[in-house]
């Protein structure tokens, strides 16, 4: 008996020390993998820089981000989870505290970006007081706004970068020395609330699946695009190479008088239309939940936009307009490659078909930033450049950002895309390989518009696409402002 006891004793310890050895041996293997991955996408990072001083005119709008650790603020009781069992709370504007948390517990649990706007000024500086004033949830501030932090990004890569938009003198200090702000000087900043959380975070019975943020605002500046006439005077004799137009989504669900959104958009439109042909115009998607707003961002942003960037949540939010004329609230936090390309090349073509619109300019790029991988398509033939390599810096500027550091360190790292991935979801699809020494892949192809062509528009587009792997941050610093250092990073290697 002893015997038997021993040997099974003995077996069982070296199955254990296999397991280890074994596990150390894979955990090596792989270390080796990202960093001959990294080095090769540096290799691609630096192959082009910003040589000539590019001219970036970006809009609109500002404000102070308050971040908090969303769990160690956020008091969860079990009221949240039976509410959230019995229905879905996708509000668009948050009117109590309840609501506020049925909405973050909705978003939270499925991993996905949301930014939502709250009518209730008092609920919003009372939360804002807590977050400030909490004993478990430590804080910061930090320069907030999409415009602010795509312009910062810029300027830090080699542009000359003017900015529309107003903030206080207070927030001014922590804007780049090399950016030129073209607003005036206000009292009081609008400020947004950003509850980051991380992957694996626990809320009540509730599990995160990605890390990634929910922000809340109240802004009273950036709704009604109240920088937009100085910005305007500041750009005559500025010719810009780039316009890049953000931070409309502070437009969602705002209360205004009658005709006055309207209003405002049609002299965004116009802002747009009067940019010279040389001129490429860039328009970041963000959080939208109100479809009346999307409406008329098709009809006064997308027509004359060059480029449009966005997030995985973004873009099957657009599709579903487009196709459907309906909101998604939702999507897939981490979408396969295969599917995310498909809904691209739909909406390409569909903001390629011909239409009436004055002034109009083709759709020539898109950029799609999710957690695992960037997406690039580009038409054949237009002024976009170096479509590979924005590709790679717009991949590690990625981890830079959510790990708050300078540094890419492959053991902070790691992969979520698979030794292959198939370029479409359609049956027979072509399967591309990933190859380490090759991370970013690139190829041609042509997307069919599927209008009926006159002689005078195309039945096609013929595009390059590439696909960045990201070496993923494993412990997120920082989610929010992700997507506009990654999509400042890659328009300034592309101008």
């Amino acid at each position: 008996m002893f015997s038997l006891l021993s040997t099974a004793s003995m077996l069982g310890a070296f199955t254990a020390l296999f397991a280890i050895v074994f596990q150390a041996y894979l955990s090596s293997n792989e270390l080796v993998r990202l960093t001959v991955i990294l080095q090769h996408l540096r290799d691609l990072e630096v192959e082009h820089s910003v040589t000539d001083q590019v001219r970036v005119a970006i809009g609109y709008g500002s404000c102070g981000d308050l971040h908090v650790r969303a769990v160690d603020f956020l008091r969860y009781d079990e009221n949240i989870g039976r509410a959230l069992n019995t229905s879905e709370y996708t509000f668009g504007d948050i009117t109590s505290e309840q609501e506020f948390l049925l909405n973050f517990a909705y978003y939270f649990q499925r991993g996905a970006a949301a930014e939502r706007f709250t009518a209730n000024r008092e609920l919003f500086l009372n939360l804002v007081q807590r977050a400030k004033k909490s004993s478990t949830a430590e804080h910061h501030w930090a320069l907030g706004g999409n415009a602010p932090v795509i312009g910062t990004r810029m300027a830090i890569e080699g542009a000359n970068v003017v900015l529309g938009a107003k903030m206080s003198s207070k927030l001014k200090t922590h804007l780049r020395p090399e950016v030129r702000l073209t607003g005036s000087l206000v009292e009081d900043d609008d400020i947004h609330l950003i509850l980051e959380y991380n992957t694996g975070d626990t809320w009540g019975g509730l599990v995160s699946p990605r890390a990634n943020r929910y922000i809340l605002h109240n802004d009273h500046h950036n709704p009604l695009v109240s920088s937009l006439e100085e910005f305007e005077a500041a750009l005559e004799g500025f010719d810009p190479d780039l316009f890049i137009v953000s931070g409309l989504q502070m437009m969602d669900n705002y209360v205004y008088p009658e005709g006055v959104r309207e209003t405002r958009l049609g002299k965004v439109r116009q802002q747009l239309q009067a940019q010279s042909p040389h001129t490429r115009i860039h328009f970041e998607m963000a959080s939208f939940v109100e479809l009346k707003l999307l409406q008329l961002l098709m009809r006064n942003v997308l027509p004359f936009s060059d480029s449009i960037g966005m997030n995985e949540q973004e873009l099957d939010n657009l599709q579903q307009v487009l196709e459907t004329g309906r909101i998604s609230f939702v999507a897939d936090c981490n979408p396969r490659v295969a599917h995310s390309l498909d809904q691209a090349r739909s909406v390409f073509a569909l903001l390629n078909q011909a239409s009436n619109v004055v002034g109009r300019r083709p759709l020539s790029r898109m950029h799609l930033h999710t957690l695992a991988y960037q997406a690039f398509i580009v038409t054949k033939g237009s002024s976009w450049r170096h479509t590979k390599q924005a590709a790679a810096k717009a991949s590690l500027t990625a981890h830079r950002h959510v790990c708050a550091t300078n540094i890419v360190n492959p053991d902070a790292a790691y992969l979520q895309m698979d030794g292959s991935f198939a370029v479409s979801a359609t049956p027979n699809a072509r399967r591309i390989h990933f190859e380490n020494r090759n991370p970013v892949s690139c190829w041609e192809e042509t997307i069919p518009l599927g209008n009926e062509p006159t002689a005078h528009q195309r039945q096609s587009i013929d595009v390059e696409i590439c696909v960045a792997p990201v070496l993923i941050c494993k412990n997120a610093i920082q989610t929010v402002g992700a997507g506009d250092n990654i999509s400042g990073s890659g328009l300034v290697l592309q101008i």
